[in-house]
Parts: C-alpha cells; sequence; structure tokens
C-alpha cells in the first residue's frame, strides 16, 4: 500500500528487488583474468612434466651409469678370480690312488713282453688328505695330539697333506683321469743315457667308474679290410698312492711340478713292473702343453691333431700360458701343472721327464718328507688282498687279468 511521504510523493511499503548489475569494462577483464589463469597453471604443468622428465632421464642414466659401473666390476671380480684360480699353487696340489693297466696288442691274446703291447695307461684317482677326514676307531697318519693345549687340538706332521685318505669301495660316483703314455712305459730315472721325456695325454675325465669299466674293457669291431677285430682287457700292473706337488723356484721360469708316487702292489717290482718302468717309488716332472702352439721336433709334427686338443677356456690360455706376451701369439708352449684343473681336460698334453726313483729320490723331488710319508701308507695298504684293489674300482675282478699285479706277463 502507498504511504505519503512530506515531500507528497509516494513509496512502496513492498520489500525492494534486489538487482546486480555488472559493469561490462569489468566483467572482461574478469574473464581475461581468468584466462591468464589457465595459461599461467597450463604453462606451469609444461614446466613441471618437463622438469620430471628431465628428472627422469637423470636418473635412468644414473642408473645406466650403475648398472654399467657394476657390470664393470663384475668383470674385474671375475677377472681376479680367473687370475688367482689359475695362478700357481705351491704346495701338494692333489693326493690320491695311482693304478697302471696295459693292453695288448690286437688280436693278441698273451702279452709276452713289451713288445706286445698295445697302450700303457696311468690311471689316477684323487683322493681328500687322510687328516681331513674322520675314520672312527682310528687315528689319521701323520696327525697327533698335542698335550701342551686343549684335548682338540692336533699337530699334522710334515708330508701328511700328501697323503691319501682310504678309498672306498664298491662305489662307481668316483672322479678319475686315465692318462696314456706314449712310449708305452714311463721315464725312468735310472735308464743309462741320460733322462727320458716322453709325451702323454689325458685321454678319458669322468665321475663314473662304470665308464672307465667299459672302455678298458675287452671289445670286437668290425674292418672293411680284415673283418673283425679283437682286442683283449687291460692288465693291472700295479697299484700305489701318488701325490702332485708345485715347488717354488727363485725365478717364475723355475716353477716345477713333480708326480711321485710308492707302490703297494706288488710290495716289490717284478718283470713286468721293470719292462713297464714302473718302480716301487718314483717321481717324474710334469708338464702341460699349449693347445695352441704346433708342437714340432726336428722338422716333424707330434703330439696329438688340432681338432683332439684340450679346449681350455680363455682363462687358462690367458692366465696360465699368457697368451698374446713373449712375442707370441699362442704365449708359452709348456708350463708346469700351475693348478689341477689343467689335467682335467681330454686332449691336454704332457711331458713327463723323469726325476728321481726310490724313497729318498720322491722324498727330494716332493719335499717335506713327502715322500716317507707316501711310503709309510703304500706300505700300509700293501697288507690289503688284490682283490680289494677291483672293488676300489668297482669293477669284476673276472673281467682284467690279475697275474701282472704279481710281475707275471699274461
Amino acid at each position: 500500500m502507498p504511504v505519503k511521504t512530506r515531500s507528497g510523493g509516494r513509496r512502496s511499503t513492498s520489500a525492494p528487488k534486489n538487482k546486480t548489475r555488472i559493469s561490462p569494462r569489468k566483467g572482461k577483464k574478469k574473464r581475461a583474468s581468468t584466462a591468464e589463469s589457465k595459461e599461467h597453471a597450463k604453462e606451469e604443468q609444461q614446466v613441471g612434466d618437463k622438469r620430471e622428465a628431465e628428472q627422469i632421464a637423470e636418473s635412468g642414466n644414473e642408473k645406466k651409469e650403475t648398472e654399467t659401473g657394476e657390470v664393470q666390476g663384475k668383470r674385474a671380480r671375475t677377472e681376479e678370480d680367473e687370475a688367482k684360480r689359475y695362478s700357481f699353487h705351491e704346495g701338494t696340489i692333489e693326493r690320491g690312488h695311482i693304478y697302471f693297466f696295459y693292453r695288448p696288442k690286437v688280436q693278441h691274446e698273451e702279452v709276452h713282453d713289451i713288445d706286445d703291447v698295445r697302450n700303457f695307461h696311468m690311471l689316477l684317482i684323487p683322493r681328500p688328505p687322510e687328516f681331513s677326514v674322520h675314520i672312527e676307531g682310528q687315528r689319521p697318519s701323520g696327525v697327533e695330539k698335542d698335550s701342551q693345549h686343549d684335548d682338540e687340538m692336533t699337530i699334522v706332521a710334515e708330508g701328511a697333506d700328501a697323503v691319501p685318505a682310504p678309498p672306498p669301495k664298491d662305489q662307481p660316483k668316483t672322479h678319475f683321469r686315465l692318462i696314456t703314455i706314449g712310449k708305452k712305459r714311463l721315464p725312468d730315472p735310472d735308464a743309462p743315457g741320460g733322462k727320458g721325456v716322453y709325451w702323454a695325454s689325458v685321454t678319458a675325465v669322468g665321475d663314473d667308474l662304470h665308464s672307465l669299466e667299459q672302455g678298458l674293457g675287452e671289445r670286437s669291431y668290425e674292418t672293411k679290410t680284415r673283418g673283425e677285430r679283437h682286442e683283449g682287457p687291460a692288465r693291472l700292473a700295479g697299484r700305489g698312492v701318488y701325490a702332485i706337488v708345485n715347488t717354488r723356484g727363485k725365478t717364475v721360469s723355475r716353477n716345477a711340478t713333480h708326480l711321485g708316487y710308492h707302490l703297494s702292489h706288488p710290495s716289490e717290482a717284478g718283470e713286468v713292473q721293470l719292462e713297464l718302468g714302473i718302480h716301487t717309488a718314483s717321481s717324474f716332472a710334469l708338464q702341460v702343453k699349449n693347445p695352441e702352439a704346433e708342437p714340432t721336433s726336428f722338422g716333424q709334427r707330434i703330439g696329438r691333431p688340432a681338432g683332439r686338443r684340450a679346449k681350455y677356456p680363455e682363462g687358462v690360455l690367458k692366465y696360465v700360458f699368457e697368451k698374446g706376451t713373449r712375442g707370441r701369439s699362442y704365449g708359452l708352449r709348456f708350463v708346469p701343472c700351475n693348478c689341477i684343473d689343467l689335467l682335467d681336460y681330454e686332449g691336454a698334453e704332457l711331458l713327463l721327464i723323469a726325476a728321481r726313483s726310490g724313497t729318498e729320490g720322491t722324498d727330494e723331488s716332493l719335499g717335506e718328507s713327502r715322500g716317507k710319508a707316501l711310503k709309510t701308507v703304500g706300505e700300509r695298504e700293501s697288507q690289503e688282498p688284490a682283490e680289494d684293489i677291483f672293488r676300489e674300482l668297482a669293477i669284476e675282478k673276472d673281467r682284467f687279468p690279475a697275474e701282472p699285479i704279481e710281475g707275471k706277463w699274461i
């Protein structure tokens, strides 16, 4: 309802209507500000994305550098480990039991002398040192109690590291190494005309004596020109204990490896052993040939064909034979047996150089009373029956003639 005022005008008594009026200029400014904010936010996002990408890239580079460093470090550690593994290991590098076998020529049922022999083998079966193996009720030879200290303390006698633990019986899963001697006999230090140098090669390496039994057993085969041919089984001509010892010289070139042995069977050499160069106790120097060096003698090639030589890894060629040095691509032609790994490759070629015979001679070659230690254990094991030898090798005695172990040809 209208109310009359003093000025004579009228005013409404109803509630006033609220109307907001926006200046056109002011609205444009707000919209521009909003657009600028969006543009600024977009720029900040782009900058942030770019910075994040850069950080990821930097992180990736750092990771790559870290991985490269790790690879290089691992390679360096591998090379360092290889250099250490294949370096010259001083002292006894192996001990065990040694066996000598000969095989008759093809179509020869019997052997009357060395002219009827086709192959002569030396079998090495490594064993841990006796002092490291506990046998109930026995004290290992070369080990004594120290009464001045507590009861657990023991003293290992000089030469004990050359004494092998007793061999297990009827256990075919055993590491072995078969070496074939080139001249069908061992180098004899007592032979007239100077010391002999004989070639030899590793013809078989394995961990199952059943495969050895197959290889040494009799066999027949067919030929195109002569028909069926027959080879008799190998004959056991000797058994004993051995040790391979490295001696460091005054210079690297004077380093040497010797293999010394002492027979347990037979206790005294007979006709067979004498013709095959097997002494009751003897030793010879051992050298390993570089498979990449062509063997020559008076203009003639000797040794195994290239395809049948040992396939040593690069670490052996580099750190043992010093490949790429000495002004020759292959490095050294012959080296001592730095580590026993060198003998665990089929096709490895060896030089056997006669050294000294007898216990005293073996003692001088091996050092530290090792020859005497081998004699002690050899004489002790000679009390065991010859039948036990075949049980050690997990082979059937009836398949291999045993008469030669007594010095008789057959």
